[in-house]
């Protein structure tokens, strides 16, 4: 919504917005465009007179403001919907789909047509370091877009990305997620299968070859070419070398090596669904290499808020068993050495709800000290974590799980803190503790 806020602005309107409980990057954004935030939902915002209220997937029934719209017959559209109508119907949209990796990997897309020269817009949810923003309009024909299978508004059950109807598709991955919106995984299937029929048979659909449940998405039917990657018949990234360089092949045929700061087979993955997807928006290959090899990665994706002692305190956004675990084996390609505390916030929905934390101590078995935040859980995460004996912590109260970081880091260990939330502002207190 903020990205959203941000392309409004650059068309020429006037924009306002409200929200609760905003952090950054977003909310540092915000003001740098000069977007008044108004916090909280008070009715008295019906005051501004807008001439139309765009409501994002937070606002439920029962939110004040929300209300006061509905009862004085205010004009109002989802987020998705306005971009659709007000951005995208004109553009060759290149949007990116999957459970893990689409800010990623929709960043890297934009990186490879802003290098070449295609000058791209993007709403991307998060915000990537070469980039500078999460958003941006252009005059351009190219619109990279982050497309995210959540429900698009209390109105409007439906995915997002249904609304958004690409030309160019990457399918990241898929597994269950968002139990508060998706029954089962066949759900979420079903959602990815209705993105599928939007993309048109000149399209293309870059899809991960060894996913097996968006194998059962297309074959609910496609209508679209498709090339898939991470399997020999199609593109793929070889194992890093010592100093991290990449081999990456077409259908087995050498097409050149990135040398890179990422770590993770996860970001190989990424690498080349969008090298696969910016090649069908007619960048070469060979250039997109070239362009992949200065991007510098994602602001809250494995990122280095400051080295205090030799201890360095990273952040992410990981917050599903699987990205957690591919988010410690990706430090730990990065630093072999040290010893790596993972500092986890059961923030998600999925979480809180205990759906999925059975296998949550098993996505931690990369790291050498667990140190979980277990305020407001519905479910007892000391039991849960028991079995990794005296490698967990859990903890109910933020300065005391910062106490205890700090009582155990040593020069040279790496403090990884995850979670999909601002996390009390734990990275500062763990540099000004350290």
């Amino acid at each position: 919504m903020g990205g959203i806020a941000a392309i409004a602005q650059q068309a020429g309107f006037r924009v306002s917005g409200c929200d609760a409980n905003v952090y950054p990057p977003m909310s540092d954004q915000l003001s740098a465009l000069g977007i008044e935030l108004i916090e909280g939902y008070g009715a008295d915002q019906l005051r501004l007179a807008p001439d139309l209220w765009v409501v994002g997937n937070v606002v439920s029934r029962g939110n004040p403001l929300m209300e006061a719209i509905l009862d004085r017959g205010d004009r109002y559209l989802s987020g998705p919907q306005w971009l659709a109508e007000h951005v995208l119907i004109s553009k060759w949209v290149l949007a990116v789909a999957g459970t893990h990796g689409k800010t990623t990997t929709s960043s890297m897309l934009a990186w490879i047509l802003t290098c070449s020269g295609r000058n791209p817009g993007f709403l991307i949810g998060g915000i990537a370091q070469d980039l500078k923003v999460s958003a941006c309009s252009s005059t351009s024909p190219y619109f990279v877009i982050e497309a995210d299978e959540y429900d698009t508004a209390f109105f409007d059950k439906r995915s997002k990305f249904v609304h958004y109807r690409p030309k160019t598709a990457i399918l990241n991955n898929l597994e269950f997620d968002h139990a508060d919106i998706f029954d089962d995984l066949a759900a979420i299937e079903r959602q990815f299968h209705h993105f599928v029929r939007t993309v048109p048979g000149t399209g293309r659909i870059i899809v991960n070859g060894r996913d097996v449940a968006l194998k059962r998405v297309l074959e609910q039917g496609c209508w679209t070419p498709r090339e898939e990657f991470g399997v020999a018949a199609g593109w793929e990234a070889g194992d890093p070398d010592g100093d991290g360089t990449v081999e990456i092949a077409w259908q087995g045929r050498a097409l050149g090596r990135l040398k890179w700061a990422l770590a993770g087979e996860y970001n190989r993955l990424n690498a080349i669904a969008a090298i696969a997807a910016a090649r069908h928006a007619g960048v070469e290959p060979e250039a997109a290499i070239e362009a992949l090899a200065s991007f510098s990665g994602v602001r809250r994706r494995l990122e280095l808020k400051g080295t205090v002692r030799g201890v360095g305190v990273y952040d992410d956004f990981a917050h599903h068993p699987t990205a957690i675990r591919e988010t410690i084996a990706g430090l730990r390609q990065r630093n072999r050495g040290g010893r790596i505390l993972a500092v986890f916030e059961p923030r998600s929905n999925t979480l809180r709800k205990g759906v999925m934390k059975d296998v949550l101590p098993g996505s931690f078995v990369g790291a050498d000290r667990v140190y979980i935040y277990s305020a407001g859980l519905s479910w007892d995460a000391g039991s849960l974590f028991a079995p990794l004996g005296p490698r967990a912590r859990c903890e109910a109260n933020l300065d005391a799980l910062v106490a205890a970081i700090v009582a155990e880091a040593r020069d040279g260990d790496q403090v990884l803190v995850m979670s999909n939330g601002g996390f009390g502002g734990i990275h500062r207190k763990l540099l000004e503790t350290l």
